[in-house]
């Protein structure tokens, strides 16, 4: 079972100019369910997580600010959404779905996020589309309730998870690794446990070898007991916002890699989809699909 959080609320109602490509959040259940790589039982709704847990990661200034959409205009317009009540419950909804599947994950060896991967989202503010920080809050909640000792959070996506590295930077128990276009958003990056930040036009055989050189010896460095994987398909070379050139087939390969990795080594494995920009939604909910394809060959 690849434990699968979804709310038909992931896919929020917005202005047109800030729809796409938010229209994934249906088509990816569906080609799944479709194409036989996941059935009903695999997909679970999230609950809404109290703010409480929230507030473990995030400020209260912060949280109280946002949830009464008191942001400024300066702090509305670095989020890049128009502030509703429906999209802060949607945040919250998609936060509760990845602890809920770090939970599962624990029992099963994996669980999925159809969304999330908000990992430009600080403790006192909210930035690129992310308002809360997922898999922040979920790794904070896994050691809050001892249910893990030492967590590495694998961040693959084409952005820096400068939010997530802000997050953690003094926190021992969570170990943070970003692999990223270097000239890509965040033009000033935090300063994660470990960045590798790799030139425009990266190709599939780089970004792997650089992958294969640096996880297992991380991972045997720190010896985690949980992973999370922000799985990001905007690596590919038709994104419109990223400045790698991974094919569709290379993006695959990785998220191979990673999964066979954790699954070997029997570490629990949490994924957030991230993101992807390409012009063309079928190869973005594709280069997603590939995610819990493998994931659904390995695990099962």
């Amino acid at each position: 079972m690849l434990n699968i959080a979804f709310h038909p609320s992931y896919q929020l109602p917005l202005p047109e100019k800030h729809r796409f490509p938010m229209e994934k959040y249906d088509l990816l259940p569906r080609q799944l369910m479709h194409e036989g790589t996941c059935t009903e039982a695999d997909f679970f709704v999230p609950k809404k997580l109290e703010l409480s847990i929230i507030n473990r990661v995030h400020t209260t200034q912060y949280i109280d600010k946002l949830t009464k959409l008191n942001l400024n205009k300066s702090e509305t317009r670095k989020i890049g959404f128009p502030l509703s009540n429906e999209l802060i419950e949607r945040e919250i909804l998609i936060a509760g779905g990845t602890v809920q599947g770090a939970l599962k994950a624990l029992d099963t060896g994996i669980a999925m996020n159809i969304a999330g991967g908000t990992h430009h989202a600080y403790s006192e503010h909210g930035e690129a589309f992310c308002l809360f920080n997922d898999q922040a809050i979920a790794a904070q909640f896994l050691l809050d309730h001892k249910l893990a000792n030492k967590i590495l959070i694998v961040d693959l996506d084409v952005h820096q998870g400068n939010g997530t590295a802000e997050i953690f930077r003094n926190n021992a128990d969570v170990f943070t690794f970003s692999m990223h276009g270097n000239k890509n958003y965040p033009f000033h990056k935090e300063v994660s446990d470990l960045d590798i930040a790799l030139d425009d036009g990266t190709t599939d055989d780089y970004f792997l070898n650089s992958l294969k050189d640096s996880l297992p010896q991380l991972i045997e460095k720190i010896n985690p007991d949980f992973v999370f994987y922000l799985c990001g398909v905007d690596v590919l070379e038709t994104d419109k916002l990223g400045r790698l050139n991974l094919t569709l087939s290379g993006c695959k390969q990785r998220d191979i890699y990673v999964l066979e990795l954790c699954n070997k080594l029997k570490i629990p494995i949490q994924c957030s989809m991230g993101g992807g920009y390409s012009k063309d939604i079928k190869i973005i909910v594709d280069a997603h699909a590939n995610t819990f394809r493998a994931a659904k060959h390995i695990f099962d």
